[in-house]
């Protein structure tokens, strides 16, 4: 019997006196919303001053080192991005509705390049380099400051994403999710079925009955979406699982491979270096290094 997972629609809220939320987590306090994958209309952008975790953005999966620094757009699909931090490890989140400052205020000349910004975070936007930490920065302290003094950074912050040039946009092939309620609740009701399950063999019959849909229609209505084919999406989530194992535990190449749901294990090297242009001990063998 298939266990169908409801779709999750996050409803947010800003803090009493604010038109937008800010939230920060750390090891003693942390995000209990990571667990699932959800969606909203608010923009969300996420700092994390350091650490590891997967990227769950649209259907773009991948692994992260050394702290992240994401945008993300109105109702694209995404999963959280810490399951734990230490205690020198931070989570910073901000969500704010598209029309925070009004329905026109985007409409005025000073601001038509952040409105570019947006609608490109439509598709997920991840920050590098000295961009990311000093953006970063700018982010973290914001928690100090007054009402309006918070606005007033928050505009400086997206002038800074703006004209920021080292980032990759992460469903730059793909994803074309647009804001039909059905849409976004099968897509979501598909990706945290994958969560949950891609540790064992999954038969498209069986995620096509999760939807009500026909093996054709499903595979249609999937690459539709995505960009991608519901078996590239899947293997994708295990190789960044893989990685995230690679990294944070300590247990060998062939355990690993079977851990996140192949069943071959020459299969699963050849997928890996395509992924991540590195073999599974070469990847481990340079994170040591680099460890040391």
């Amino acid at each position: 019997m298939i266990k169908s997972q409801k779709a999750v629609f996050e409803k947010v809220e800003p803090q009493f006196g604010s038109s937008f939320k800010y939230q920060t987590f750390d090891h003693s306090s942390p995000n209990k919303n990571n667990n699932f994958w959800h969606y909203h209309p608010e923009i969300e952008l996420v700092y994390i001053s350091s650490g590891s975790g997967k990227r769950q953005i649209g259907s773009h999966v991948s692994y992260y080192r050394q702290g992240d620094l994401i945008l993300i757009g109105s109702n694209l699909p995404h999963c959280g991005f810490t399951t734990k931090l230490n205690r020198y490890e931070r989570e910073t989140v901000i969500q704010i509705h598209p029309d925070f400052l009004g329905e026109t205020f985007f409409n005025i000349p000073e601001t038509k390049n952040i409105v570019t910004l947006l609608e490109t975070a439509k598709k997920g936007i991840v920050f590098h380099g000295e961009d990311k930490r000093y953006i970063g920065e700018k982010i973290e302290e914001l928690k100090h400051r007054s009402p309006f003094g918070r606005l007033v950074a928050l505009l400086e912050i997206f002038k800074h994403l703006e004209e920021a040039r080292n980032y990759t946009i992460l469903n730059a092939q793909g994803f074309v999710l647009e804001t039909e309620l059905q849409d976004n609740n099968r897509i979501n009701q598909i990706f945290n079925f994958v969560k949950e399950e891609f540790k064992r063999t999954i038969v498209l019959e069986e995620v096509a009955e999760l939807t009500s849909m026909t093996v054709p229609a499903f595979c249609r209505f999937f690459k539709k979406i995505t960009g991608k084919t519901f078996t590239q999406f899947v293997n994708e989530y295990r190789l960044a699982h893989a990685a995230k194992l690679l990294h944070e535990e300590q247990m060998s190449i062939t355990d690993i491979c079977f851990e996140c749901g192949f069943n071959n294990f020459s299969h699963f090297n050849k997928q890996f270096k395509k992924f991540t242009g590195k073999s599974p001990s070469k990847y481990r063998n340079e994170l040591r290094v680099n460890i040391s």
